[in-house]
């Protein structure tokens, strides 16, 4: 089988979680990195020491060797950097999300879907954690399709980012857009139909506020409620905590319908969970129908190897196995650019409802 040579941009944190997880794929090679930052360098070149380290994008670019590109940089890079691959050396691509943090960029992400000769997959994790993913397989059709869909995620602060760029709107998006362009894309993809309005409410509480950089307080907000109704008649809604990590799991979803209510449950990242406890809890999906009532739970357990190599509940090397089959031409990407840049346009829609105390009419995107 073909090895396939990967460049990688950027190799922070999430950076650093793709390197080992494409590293635990057959017939994989990180083959060149372009990282600025000297400290996520040589974290870095402890992971993949067989790679180049090349001094730019473009003389990474410049390569001849490299099969496709992982783009991991923060969050106000994706855009240009994408311009730019498709002006030098339009490789396929896995890009992680958000897609974009400025609305005028969708533009370009339109011209790249229509002209961009190769396949490109943006980064959506949680549609590959195991108990999530057994959530969307199932609950249409066990619930006789989704009527209200609930998403909540009480989880950990904002963690530090080479230069603290995730501490500011301008660099991430805002929190509904960095944050939660994960979730936008869950409720699409389960309810299968379109947002038709968003309403929000939101702020920061308790993270950052003591924190100051170049004489700047942090603007992220860290808690906050996103009502979506779509199309179809059907229903969803983010409830979102970022200081709430003493919970046993970090993600609940409930999928209604006329017929059952099926839930999954999904703990934090298994670094973080405190050894004085036992072992981590076991995600789990539970499906209660409404008639003979008898909830059932099933346990998802995932590879202790997986949970080892990232944050994600082994999302990430699910997502990484998928696409190494379209860098082979053997399946297109799953997540679209249309896709990513909808979630994209669900986050900045809750942060401008939240900012101004109105609903945004969403059909306006189309």
């Amino acid at each position: 089988m073909t090895v396939l040579n990967y460049g990688m941009i950027g190799c922070g944190m999430m950076g650093q979680e793709h390197i080992k997880n494409i590293k635990l794929l057959e017939y994989t090679r990180i083959a060149a990195i372009f990282e600025p930052d000297q400290d996520m360098r040589a974290a870095a070149k402890q992971l993949a020491p067989e790679a180049k380290f090349e001094p730019s994008i473009d003389a990474l670019l410049g390569r001849k060797d490299l099969d496709c590109l992982v783009i991991v940089s923060p969050n106000f890079l994706h855009a240009r950097q994408l311009k730019l691959i498709a002006s030098l050396n339009p490789l396929p691509i896995l890009v992680e999300k958000p897609l974009i943090t400025n609305p005028d960029d969708a533009t370009l992400i339109k011209e790249l879907t229509e002209n961009y000769p190769k396949p490109i997959w943006v980064a959506m994790e949680y549609r590959y954690m195991p108990p999530v993913a057994k959530l969307i397989s199932e609950a249409n059709a066990l619930s006789g399709g989704v009527k209200l869909l609930t998403i909540k995620e009480h989880r950990f602060p904002f963690l530090e980012k080479v230069n603290d760029w995730n501490r500011f709107n301008e660099n991430s998006g805002g929190t509904f857009v960095e944050k939660c362009c994960h979730f936008f894309d869950l409720m699409r993809l389960i309810m299968k139909s379109e947002p038709l309005r968003i309403m929000a409410s939101a702020g920061q509480t308790n993270n950052h506020l003591k924190e100051k950089y170049n004489g700047r307080t942090p603007d992220i907000w860290d808690n906050g409620y996103v009502i979506v109704d779509f199309e179809s008649g059907s229903r969803a809604m983010l409830e979102l905590c970022m200081f709430a990590e003493g919970s046993t799991y970090q993600e609940e979803i409930s999928a209604v319908g006329t017929e059952c209510k099926v839930e999954c449950f999904v703990p934090g990242p298994s670094r973080f969970w405190p050894t004085h406890l036992g072992p981590a809890p076991t995600p789990r999906v539970i499906v209660s129908p409404r008639e003979p009532k008898g909830p059932k739970i099933l346990d998802i357990p995932v590879d202790t190897q997986l949970l080892q190599a990232g944050d994600h509940n082994g999302s990430t090397y699910y997502q990484h196995q998928k696409f190494q089959q379209v860098v082979l031409g053997n399946q297109q990407p799953e997540v679209t650019l249309k896709d990513g840049l909808i979630a994209v346009q669900m986050g900045m829609a809750a942060q401008e409802a939240a900012s101004q105390s109105r609903i945004i009419d969403f059909s306006i995107n189309k």
